[in-house]
């Protein structure tokens, strides 16, 4: 599939067919594609914990949810899914890295970066588990763990104190479902978004 209609064909799916697991070959291209993302001072600081039996996805779903009743027909989507891949940023790998000779802050002060790049180059690698889903045939969606969940989670599945759960990608073959009401938004147009040269000059 060529890169442009991988992307136009990107979307959330929320609902998959239970049945039909995700073959080992696309898990370890998808997982392959996101060790590619790019990552300030080649940190690579991320890790992904993939959920691929019935039992860990069950302990996620009972560690993850916390509402009372049956779960709302969204959840009850997401939670087909028959893969979970949880992804984890690593922010001291990049407090280290930055304080090597060749980067030279040996204090490893979390306040000299602009952003938290552990996390946006996590979300990074997620993206392009996506895309790569989506040019393998498959429906994905990336959503987040309750933050407070996040403790339950890393001790759930052995994940070290340090790591954060920057989000999940679920993936699996799509099953039918009704469209998200949020996309009646609309997609915002190139010149609402692009600027040139000053904010509110249309590119």
């Amino acid at each position: 599939m060529e890169l442009g209609e991988v992307i136009r064909r990107r979307r959330m799916v929320r609902a998959y067919d239970a049945d039909r697991p995700v073959p080992h070959d696309v898990v370890d291209r998808m997982l392959d594609h996101a060790t590619r993302a790019p990552s300030a001072g080649f940190s690579q600081g991320w890790d992904f914990v993939v959920l691929d039996s019935a039992a860990d996805r069950a302990l996620f779903w009972r560690t993850t949810t916390t509402q009372p009743g049956e779960p709302d027909s969204w959840l009850r989507g997401l939670m087909s899914a028959p893969l979970l891949i949880l992804c984890l940023s690593d922010k001291q790998t990049y407090l280290d890295r930055y304080a090597e000779p060749d980067k030279g802050f040996t204090d490893r002060d979390e306040n000299r970066w602009s952003m938290p790049y552990w996390h946006v180059d996590t979300g990074m690698a997620a993206l392009l588990m996506l895309l790569t889903a989506v040019d393998e045939g498959l429906g994905s969606c990336f959503f987040g763990v309750p933050k407070p969940r996040h403790a339950a989670v890393l001790d759930a599945f052995d994940v070290p104190t340090d790591r954060a759960p920057v989000g999940v990608v679920s993936v699996g073959y799509a099953a039918p479902d009704r469209r998200s009401p949020s996309l009646k938004r609309g997609r915002r147009p190139g010149a609402e978004v692009a600027h040139r040269g000053r904010f509110g000059v249309p590119w």
